[in-house]
């Protein structure tokens, strides 16, 4: 029998995605779910043929050539891929795939519990109920905004962003879009498109973004585009943490330009700007945008779809370098 290839796996992944590569790989497992270094997954990767990671390791330029030349692959368990320097990895010859279309719909479901819980005051409510804080009811109790026919604006309408858009119908919710290209009218399903940001933004009573993390999306969210919005807007953030200016947000949700936000991804996340943990109209979530067991399942069944491809000699199908 030929030797099976040897898979270096850099966070704990669910039962049946790891029952799976010990079935057809020989994996190097993370039990214990230790955030690696650099220097680690270089060490480790010396003994393997193929790295499985996740966003929450930092694939630059630097540890890219630091790769042995044993390593064909680096298999992200992630549809984004910010955190791996793509062109370094072609210059190296290693493959480069990620796992899109599984996490659209929990992803979407987040972005939705975001929009309700802010637009809601879950948060507030909640730790009242939790920390015995809730006297009494008066009509003027814990009074939010109303979804219900509201404008929702929505910046990368991908996989995403469309399928908040259906899901937001369900609450007639009118949809207004920005995204690089203008969809076909059937997936537009009558949505407004604009082909400036700075066109849509007056239109956005919420605003849901949903576009990848790109050099051109840092900071798009900023003082000046938040300036735009309707006055008591409420900002939604499935996204990255990179595409909002925090200073900028926090200013506005302590200005009431804002009337709240809900974030599921922060800049330098799990150390988010302490400010947003102190503001009652901000709705928080630990980044579990994708966090169900039939995406994270699916998410790592992708993952190794890939792999199979590539050590079958095969083309990957989500290859992205």
């Amino acid at each position: 029998m030929s030797k099976k290839p040897v898979i270096l796996v850099t966070r704990k992944l669910p039962d049946a995605v790891e029952d799976r590569l010990k079935r057809d790989y020989e994996p190097m497992l993370n039990p214990n779910d230790t955030l690696y270094s650099a220097d680690e997954i270089i060490k480790m990767a010396s003994k393997a043929d193929a790295i499985l990671p996740c966003h929450t390791e930092k694939f630059t330029s630097e540890v890219i050539a630091r790769l042995p030349d044993s390593i064909k692959a680096i298999a992200n368990f992630s549809v984004g891929v910010d955190h791996v320097d793509l062109q370094a990895a072609r210059d190296k010859g290693l493959i480069v795939t990620n796992t899109p279309d599984v996490l659209s719909d929990a992803t979407a479901e987040t972005a939705l519990l975001l929009l309700l819980g802010a637009a809601r005051r879950a948060g507030e409510g909640e730790a009242l109920v939790r920390q015995q804080q809730w006297k009494d009811w008066s009509p003027s109790f814990m009074v939010g905004v109303q979804v219900t026919g509201k404008r929702l604006g929505i910046v990368g309408m991908g996989r995403v962003g469309q399928v908040v858009a259906r899901r937001a119908r369900g609450f007639d919710m009118n949809i207004h879009y920005h995204n690089r290209s203008r969809l076909s009218p059937d997936l537009e399903d009558g949505a407004t498109f604009y082909d400036q940001l700075d066109d849509l933004l007056p239109h956005c009573e919420f605003l849901s973004l949903n576009c990848p993390n790109t050099p051109e999306t840092v900071g798009l969210l900023n003082a000046e585009r938040i300036a735009r919005l309707p006055d008591g807007a409420i900002v939604i953030n499935t996204a990255r943490g990179t595409v909002v200016d925090d200073e900028a947000l926090i200013a506005a949700l302590k200005s009431g330009k804002l009337a709240a936000a809900g974030l599921d991804v922060f800049n330098n996340e799990p150390d988010i700007h302490p400010a947003y943990r102190s503001l009652k109209n901000t709705f928080l979530l630990p980044h579990i945008g994708s966090a169900t067991r039939e995406t994270r399942n699916a998410m790592g069944f992708r993952a190794l779809d890939n792999l199979d491809a590539i050590f079958a000699g095969r083309e990957p199908g989500d290859r992205v370098a």
